[in-house]
């Protein structure tokens, strides 16, 4: 409960600041506001002392109008020192001020009379009052200065005979300090409420527009900005990153500075909208990008948002949606095929342990060697991503790769003459031989499918580079692969073979990647296909 014997909570428990008014600015308010009482106060005292004849008063009636309005102005410069000094609270001195209003302006009234219209300055003082004070207090002023207004009235009627009729401007003036008063309160406080909506609508905005901002320079995708003149207001890292260029923030960037070519298109755009969503090579960084143009219109800016879609980050993600689909793949396959593999298996040596002739026993040997290999294939294309499996070892290719040359002649019933070998006697390689076997098997049954079968069609032949590494290459007498095919020859599930399985050459890249060696394509000196194996050497390993 308030108590009622504590002045300062009883009068002013209702007063407290509109809360957007911080304590800087409600000072700032009680400084205007002194400032507008101390100008009224001058005026009125120079009024009084030069003009006082013309003021229709007696020579008492002058000069406490003037000592009046001196008084005023003395107790408004107390104000203004107080309110430098900021004590005491708000509160009290806006109390104090307003009291003062009324007080002086209410003399000056019952000097003057009523019909002197000098109550009409007190509404000025309500209606500040009324701005900057909450709740019933604002109601209290106004009662107070009414009350006063009429009790002056009174005075004078009772000892200066002034006109009872005076009595309803009175009450006319004191009605109108109540609607001022609380009209003045009711518009500060939708004043204040709009305000503190577009303070949280500009909130919202920064932290939408600090958002945008973030989530545009996490993008992987450039972004630029571009006004009507080709000049880039805005960017992001990936913009950078995949022209090549360096931006520099706050400085204003031509287009044609970043990229000539980029220019070029935004002005072929700017003439018809319907351009947009190629894919290019941008020079600088040699990235390929898909260029994308959004319009940007208004009364302020007129541009366009230039997307730069990276195509190796989608070709990536490609990737791994093919990664997955293996994943499954094989997952699925596995079962079907090793039932079947252990079949074969068991039945070929239960078919060696009885007697045969050696050709039959050289048939079963190779059922049994290439079933073995079958089931390594399998489990390598389950665990392909798996590069703790690779076990080098050292392979003298020149005594390795004639014994694979026999088996794959014999298994593709193809004449040895076929295959030609040229081989150092000092040709060794660090590589899994399980793995290598693999690979080459890929590499030679391409090359054989797509060679003449001639003799010395299907060329092994054994290099060394610069750095000392060796170099096997597989080169046919075939075709060759189309150029637009190159590019995507050892990607998963890519074939230009309809009954191919598009894995091969993917996990021939794959293995030899698990053992630190690096396969490539070239066109062949003769204009088939050369895949080639660098392979890497024992410091390397």
């Amino acid at each position: 409960m308030r108590d009622a014997s504590n002045p300062e909570v009883s009068l002013f428990a209702a007063w407290r600041p509109p809360a957007p008014l911080s304590p800087d600015s409600l000072w700032r308010s009680l400084s205007l506001f002194n400032l507008y009482r101390l100008i009224l106060g001058g005026v009125l005292v120079f009024t009084s002392a030069l003009f006082g004849a013309a003021l229709s008063l007696t020579q008492h009636e002058q000069t406490a109008f003037f000592w009046v309005s001196a008084v005023f102005t003395l107790l408004v410069l107390v104000s203004v020192l107080a309110v430098v000094l900021r004590k005491p609270q708000p509160g009290w001195q806006l109390a104090f001020q307003l009291c003062v209003d009324i007080a002086c302006i209410s003399m000056l009234s019952y000097i003057g009379g009523v019909q002197s219209n000098l109550p009409m300055l007190l509404l000025v003082s309500l209606a500040f009052v009324g701005m900057i004070s909450h709740g019933r207090i604002t109601l209290l002023y106004a009662a107070l200065a009414s009350i006063t207004l009429l009790l002056s009235h009174a005075y004078a009627v009772l000892t200066r005979d002034a006109s009872e009729s005076l009595f309803f401007q009175t009450g006319i003036l004191s009605t109108s300090y109540f609607a001022v008063a609380w009209l003045a309160h009711a518009l500060s406080k939708y004043a204040l409420d709009s305000e503190r909506l577009a303070a949280r609508r500009g909130e919202d905005l920064s932290n939408m527009a600090e958002a945008n901002r973030l989530m545009i320079q996490d993008m992987p995708d450039g972004m630029l900005v571009v006004d009507e003149r080709g000049r880039v207001r805005q960017f992001n890292p990936s913009a950078g990153r995949l022209l090549g260029y360096t931006f520099s923030a706050g400085q204003e960037i031509a287009l044609v500075e970043c990229s000539t070519l980029l220019e070029a298109m935004y002005a072929a755009w700017r003439q018809n909208h319907e351009l947009g969503g190629e894919v290019l090579q941008l020079p600088r960084s040699n990235r390929m990008v898909r260029v994308r143009f959004l319009e940007i219109g208004d009364r302020s800016f007129w541009g366009a948002v230039i997307v730069l879609e990276d195509m190796q980050r989608m070709q990536e993600q490609a990737q791994q949606v093919k990664l997955a689909a293996l994943g499954r793949l094989t997952a699925n396959i596995a079962h079907e095929v090793r039932n079947p593999l252990s079949s074969i298996s068991y039945a070929t040596e239960l078919l060696q342990e009885v007697q045969s002739d050696p050709t039959q026993t050289r048939l079963l040997q190779i059922i049994l060697d290439n079933t073995a290999r079958l089931n390594r294939i399998v489990q390598d294309v389950m665990q392909i991503n798996r590069r703790d499996r690779s076990q080098a070892e050292r392979i003298a290719l020149c005594a390795a790769l004639p014994t694979f040359v026999d088996g794959l002649a014999q298994v593709e019933q193809v004449s040895r003459d076929v295959f030609e070998l040229d081989l150092p006697a000092d040709c060794t390689v660090h590589f899994d031989r399980g793995h290598f076997e693999q690979v080459l098997w890929n590499l030679c049954r391409n090359a054989l499918r797509y060679s003449h079968k001639q003799k010395g069609s299907v060329q092994l032949r054994c290099l060394q580079d610069a750095r000392g590494r060796q170099i096997l290459e597989v080169e046919d007498d075939g075709p060759g692969v189309a150029e637009a095919d190159a590019q995507s020859l050892f990607e998963p599930f890519y074939t230009t073979d309809s009954g191919g399985t598009g894995l091969g050459l993917y996990i021939a890249r794959e293995l030899c990647e698990a053992n630190d060696a690096v396969i490539g394509y070239r066109r062949g000196d003769h204009g088939g296909a050369c895949f080639s194996i660098s392979f890497a050497t024992a410091d390397d390993t």
